[in-house]
């Protein structure tokens, strides 16, 4: 694993959710976390490409990618060293792993490559206070040709109401706050470097998709 990158407040706050947390998370989040295995069978990859989670957790989604996608090569970061310990028993040698903020890190020091040809966020930015940031980074590091794709939650307003106030109330607990503006920040970003985006909602609209595709000769910033 790099060695760690100093992470401020959010990683000790990070750390102190999930010291405990990170034991029983797998098993505890498939029973709200939808639309991930439906984001990694979109990522159509081919052997030799690389794909960078920002914000891995415990490694289940690059374990994921890694067998719907034989022959990706893997990247991780993640702010929380408590989880890093869950990814790197996971996954071994299959992924190199990093800590440090997906706000603001440098992926030639941390992974020795500047550019991803897929980028996967994964209900990380509700938990991120710069969210708007690491979308901004995420596009930074793709490759000519590459994608973002981010699922993360939406609105809820398909829920009974009764269950949608239970939801945020729980979320909250965690200190996961859902991004309703994640599909206008996320087209804008695209909009203004000539790329395209495509959002779509999962059921009930509980969780959010959305793909940014940089083409493969990128267009000059607005």
């Amino acid at each position: 694993m790099t060695p760690a990158v100093p992470p401020g407040d959010h990683g000790a706050l990070m750390d102190s959710v999930y010291r405990g947390q990170r034991h029983i998370y797998d098993a505890t989040r498939k029973f709200f976390l939808f639309g991930r295995d439906r984001l990694i069978a979109q990522l159509d990859c081919r052997e030799g490409m690389s794909v960078l989670e920002l914000g891995c957790g415990t490694g289940r989604n690059l374990a994921q990618i890694g067998r719907n996608w034989p022959g990706t090569r893997l990247y991780g970061l993640d702010i929380s060293g408590e989880m890093l310990k869950s990814a790197s028993a996971r996954l071994g040698q299959c992924a190199a792993l990093a800590r440090g903020d997906a706000a603001r890190f440098n992926s030639l020091e941390l992974f020795e490559r500047t550019h991803f040809d897929r980028v996967v966020l994964s209900f990380a930015l509700s938990m991120i206070p710069q969210w708007r940031q690491v979308i901004a980074q995420a596009l930074d590091v793709l490759a000519p040709g590459g994608s973002l794709h981010i699922v993360d939650f939406s609105d809820s307003k398909g829920l009974p109401m009764p269950l949608r106030k239970a939801l945020l109330a729980w979320l909250d607990h965690f200190h996961v706050t859902p991004r309703l503006e994640l599909g206008v920040e996320a087209r804008g970003q695209a909009v203004r470097r000539g790329w395209h985006c495509q959002t779509n909602n999962g059921p009930a609209c509980y969780y959010r998709l959305v793909k940014v595709t940089q083409p493969t000769q990128a267009l000059p910033q607005r």
